[in-house]
């Protein structure tokens, strides 16, 4: 929907170019014009979903200013030229001075421009402001030999394009902040009961056991290393189960044979990327249930297996399991902190990555246990183990 505006203002620009040039066997000339306008716009899009910055707004400004057939084309701030693309550049003073009105109250403005320079094509600048949420970012000015009635209508529908990719850009940097604090969360849920019982039962080995102490103060180490790392918002399958593998080694280590855990893991899954800190607040999930209130032995069951186009993992455990109706309230978030966040945390961040569709798929009921399911798509756009990649 967005790109009809600019889609309109390309055709009519485009008609009049198109008719001079020679198109045969490319379709009608307001075929031809209608593809390059398109075309010239997807070029100039990538730039501008990373926001308005001096290097973005030279990048896309060529190609804005492709569009619209003007001699010159401004991206601008609130208060000064962040790119000039074209002829003309000695009217930027001239132009920044009529910024102010535009910028203030969101409309846009045409005027007259004064010139000395006898062979300067630049007579008339139009101002379009560049709106992202009713908030004035900056504006893009083009400029003319004369006044013209279609630039102007023209120049607002590619502002108004503008707009939409600079908002598209908030988006993807709401998105990582969000998903950068949901992770925080994660790590500020690590339990401190675990960490203290961990290092305790590390003590508890110094005397009678140091090589086993050595061993599990390195697999809380890595651990921890793991879960406070700073880079990246995703990682692969291999790395979260290895962090997992730490984090049972010291579990085991306090309760011994009152826990066993099997795993099955087929290898052509392990490369697939999914978000950092996943799996393992699930696992966490089921040690917590799988022993509350439980003197004999429990069992936790990691499977990963390919399912297509997607690795389809499962975290069961032979627990006390939960009341379905608690189980709602804790996905919705409305069972306080103490209710589980890490299964609402897993839950929504899966359901922002891979869609509503994705989000974790759990069966449980008062003494049977629980069993947890998330689909993890093979590829999906902007997923990369390396980090969080811009959309296109």
């Amino acid at each position: 929907m967005a790109a009809l505006p600019l889609l309109a203002a390309g055709y009519r620009l485009g008609r009049r170019a198109a008719r001079t040039r020679s198109l045969a066997g490319l379709g009608t000339p307001v075929e031809h014009a209608t593809f390059e306008t398109l075309h010239t716009a997807s070029l100039a899009a990538p730039p501008l979903r990373a926001g308005l910055t001096e290097e973005t707004a030279r990048k896309s400004a060529r190609r804005l200013r492709t569009l619209l057939g003007t001699d010159a084309l401004l991206l601008t701030d609130h208060e000064s030229v962040l790119a000039w693309d074209g002829v003309g550049e000695h009217h930027r003073a001239q132009i920044v001075e009529r910024l102010a009105g535009p910028v203030e109250t969101g409309r846009g403005e045409a005027f007259r421009l004064t010139c000395e320079v006898p062979d300067c094509p630049l007579r008339w600048a139009v101002v379009a402001p560049l709106t992202v949420d009713d908030r004035v970012h900056g504006a893009l000015v083009a400029c003319a030999p004369g006044e013209s009635a279609v630039l102007v209508r023209a120049a607002g529908e590619v502002a108004r394009w503008v707009s939409v990719q600079l908002e598209l850009a908030d988006l993807d940097r709401s998105r990582t902040r969000l998903i950068e604090a949901e992770i925080r969360a994660l790590r500020a849920q690590i339990s401190p009961h675990f960490i203290f019982n961990s290092l305790a039962v590390i003590a508890s080995f110094v005397r009678t056991d140091p090589e086993r102490a050595r061993e599990l103060l390195l697999e809380f180490a890595d651990f921890t290393r793991y879960s406070f790392r700073r880079h990246g918002d995703f990682t692969t399958l291999a790395d979260e189960l290895h962090a997992i593998d730490h984090y049972l080694a010291l579990v085991r280590a306090r309760f011994g044979d009152r826990l066993s855990v099997t795993l099955q893991i087929a290898p052509e899954v392990l490369p697939v990327a999914l978000p950092f800190l996943c799996l393992q607040p699930l696992v966490e999930n089921a040690v917590k249930h799988g022993l509350e209130g439980r003197t004999d032995k429990a069992h936790i069951g990691i499977t990963a297996r390919d399912a297509g186009a997607e690795a389809l993992v499962v975290i069961e455990d032979d627990g006390a399991g939960m009341d379905p109706a608690l189980l709602r309230r804790i996905l919705a978030g409305e069972a306080g902190p103490s209710g589980g966040i890490g299964l609402s945390n897993v839950d929504e961040r899966l359901r922002q990555v891979y869609g509503d569709d994705h989000g974790l798929v759990i069966e449980t009921a008062v003494g049977a246990g629980m069993k947890i399911t998330a689909r993890l798509p093979k590829y999906q756009p902007g997923v990369h183990s390396g980090g969080l990649l811009p959309r296109e």
